[in-house]
Formats: C-alpha cells, sequence, structure tokens
C-alpha cells in the first residue's frame, strides 16, 4: 500500500453540515471509522480532495428504543458497541452475532454501523495495489472499461459483502438519510441497487443517519452465520440473517436476508410459500432452492462462484434449522 494521497479534511458539528460539505465539493468522501475507505485510498482506488470527518458529531452514535417498540440505531454507533452493549445485544442480538463475525476487535472499535451498511464493494480484480491494476489494464469497477468477473458483459460485478445489512434485512429495517435541506426515511432494500460499481442509491450529498429496526413480533428468532476463507477478520464469502415466527412447530412468518454473493445485500424473495409448515427437511429443500436460484455470485473472490451459491443455500439451511429447534 501506498502513503494516503494529499486531502482536505473537514471536521463538521453537525450532519447537516456535513451533508453541505459533501455537497459543496465534488467527489469528497465522508469518514468515520475509515476501516473501509481509508486502505482503499492506500490501494489509490480513489483520490478524494475532501474527507468530511463525522467521526466526532454530537448524537450520531446511539441506541434508543421508541415508544412503538421500535429500536433507533445511531449511523455512527461502532460495531464494537453493537457487540458489548447489553440492550442491544437484548432487543437484536442476530444484529450482535453479526457485529461481533465482522473483521477484528481492533476493527470493530472504529468501524461503524453507517460504515457497514454503505462499504464499498469488493472484487479480486479491483482490491488490488494500483501497479497490479495497472498491469491488467484496471477493470469495468476503477479506470478500464472491461469488467474482468464477465468481460463481455457491460456492469461491474463486485460483490457486497457487508456483515449486518443481511440481519438488517431480514428484520423489516429503515434507514435514515440526512440531506442539506432535511431528512427522509426508505426501506433498507432501497439503499442499493445491483451494480458493484455503483451499488449505494444515496444521493452524494446524503448521510446514514440513524437505523431504525422495527419492534420485534412475539416469539420471533433470529441469527447471522457467514462463510469465510479464514475464521477472523475476513469479509463473508457468503452469509445470511434470518427473522423466524414460529407457532406450535409451523412458520408463521419467516424472513433471510444475503451477502457477499450479489452486488448487493439480497432480501430473498419466495419465503411466504413456506409459511404454515412446520421446518423439515422438505421446507429446508425448498428454501436451499430459493437460494441457489436467487444469489448470483461471479468469479470475485478467491472461491469459486457455485462453491459460494451452494454455501449460502447450506448456511441458509441450517442456521433455520438450529432457530427451529431453539
Amino acid at each position: 500500500m501506498h502513503a494516503l494521497p494529499e486531502f482536505t479534511l473537514r471536521r463538521p458539528a453537525s450532519l447537516a453540515e456535513a451533508a453541505a460539505l459533501l455537497a459543496s465539493e465534488p467527489g469528497a468522501r465522508l469518514v468515520a471509522g475509515g476501516t473501509d475507505l481509508l486502505p482503499n485510498l492506500r490501494r489509490g482506488l480513489d483520490r478524494p480532495a475532501m474527507l468530511v470527518d463525522v467521526s466526532a458529531v454530537a448524537g450520531f452514535a446511539g441506541f434508543d428504543e421508541i415508544a412503538d417498540g421500535s429500536v433507533l440505531l445511531g449511523g455512527g454507533t461502532t460495531l464494537a458497541t453493537i457487540v458489548t452493549d447489553v440492550s442491544i445485544a437484548a432487543r437484536l442480538p442476530a444484529l450482535a452475532q453479526a457485529a461481533s463475525a465482522a473483521a477484528a476487535p481492533t476493527h470493530r472499535s472504529a468501524a461503524t454501523l453507517g460504515g457497514n451498511l454503505c462499504q464499498d464493494t469488493r472484487c479480486v480484480f479491483y482490491n488490488q495495489s494500483e501497479w497490479w491494476r495497472a498491469s491488467n489494464d484496471y477493470c469495468l469497477k476503477r479506470g478500464g472499461d472491461t469488467c474482468h468477473v464477465a468481460p463481455q458483459g457491460n456492469r461491474c460485478h463486485a460483490a457486497f459483502s457487508g456483515d449486518l445489512a443481511p440481519v438488517l434485512l431480514a428484520l423489516g429495517a429503515q434507514v435514515e438519510l440526512q440531506s442539506p435541506t432535511g431528512t427522509r426515511w426508505l426501506p433498507l432494500q432501497d439503499l442499493y441497487r445491483d451494480d458493484g460499481a455503483a451499488h449505494l442509491t444515496l444521493d452524494r450529498d446524503e448521510v446514514l443517519a440513524r437505523v431504525r429496526v422495527p419492534a420485534s413480533p412475539h416469539g420471533m428468532r433470529s441469527g447471522y452465520r457467514k462463510a469465510r476463507v479464514r475464521q477472523a477478520i475476513d469479509f463473508p464469502l457468503a452469509a445470511v440473517g434470518i427473522a423466524v415466527v414460529l407457532e406450535q412447530g409451523l412458520v408463521r412468518s419467516l424472513a433471510v436476508g444475503l451477502s457477499g454473493t450479489n452486488s448487493h445485500p439480497l432480501l430473498l424473495e419466495g419465503t411466504g410459500e413456506l409459511v404454515g409448515h412446520v421446518v423439515d427437511d422438505e421446507l429446508l429443500r425448498k428454501l436451499g432452492k430459493l437460494v441457489a436460484q436467487q444469489v448470483s455470485p461471479m468469479r470475485s473472490t478467491v472461491t469459486p462462484s457455485n462453491y459460494r451459491r451452494q454455501v449460502a443455500a447450506t448456511l441458509t439451511q441450517r442456521l433455520l434449522r438450529e432457530l427451529a429447534v431453539g
């Protein structure tokens, strides 16, 4: 890695001011923990003229439970806080599991919820040094005109590899976006698009301010599992978050979020077909088939794409079986 490029560092007093700074400088980048952005800058993957540091903005981190039972999490809440705060772990155990599986303890002490949800997509042809990428004529995501994963296509297939998104998708989370003129809420799944080069729908002057997780229905069980090359530090090759409600052994509701396989985190479709049935081998077979049909891993990691498809299906089946047993 190289030294960081030169940039102007601004430390706004509010998220509205941060959004205004992003609007004023084309290409300006937001930074909080910096665990994703700074390594990419040192690889030469971006050279912003301005970094807008929101790590010290008052109220950007925190956890609140509101009257309707929903939970509000500030975008600047660190992953370490999500892991260790007993209130968060009690209300959102699967989110704590996902945060504890992300990176390593030192990373989690700096990495934030908003950063994990908005982290860059990854690919073995993209996350490389400047000289390596130059020797391969760069790639479609940055500096080139060809996706080395799918040379005949016209879009980037870099994979989204965040840990927290699949859990929050399964829990039906929404995100609040702050701009210079105000805020807006949208479902978490609407934050993403299926394009590895531009996977976020954020406007360039918007900051992810808060995440709202609705009140959990009575008896809901949730969990998170991931597969990775190393059992610490690594990004997921495939990851799954599940929220399920069972009544008398029958599925009453089921939501599944997936990460590491597509250019965006995926909320599995078709799970309504499994409602009203017991969690047995037949239901798990159908669930695995849904996953295999909807994930679309490409050769953007060190493992074959079909391996990641099979792992995603198997992780989902195993996690639901574990949750059903209780």
